[in-house]
């Protein structure tokens, strides 16, 4: 009876730390699997096609001033303010600029068509 007390002691303790374990697997994963999306956006590669459409977009937006200022609407790409969390760095605008634009349009090329019909993306 000693015996099938202890087992079923350590089988509990066993029980309680693969589902401790598993609990904490899933949080990392939900949380890398989140900050991945935005590492892998930021770090993407553009292709010649699609630099140039960002780049049509910045000129005609700021004529490639990150410090641009219209109303609310800030910088190279014309982010409105509250995109930029307060941090206006070219390196934050960018990142922002390209999340939204993939976001919204899929690719630089697809802002730069929207932007020819209708003369905002």
């Amino acid at each position: 009876m000693k015996k099938l007390k202890k087992n079923k002691s350590l089988l509990t303790k066993l029980i309680a730390a693969l589902a401790l374990s598993f609990g904490f697997t899933v949080v990392a994963q939900t949380t890398n699997t989140s900050s991945n999306v935005q590492t892998v956006q930021a770090a993407r590669k553009l292709s010649k096609r699609e630099r140039a459409a960002k780049n049509w977009i910045a000129m005609r937006e700021s004529g490639g001033n990150y410090y641009a200022r219209n109303g609310v609407c800030y910088g190279k790409y014309q982010l409105n303010i509250n995109y930029l969390h307060g941090n206006y760095s070219p390196k934050n605008q960018e990142r922002v600029a390209d999340n939204y634009v993939y976001g919204r349009y899929g690719s630089w090329v697809n802002a730069k068509s929207f932007w020819l019909s209708h003369h905002w993306y």
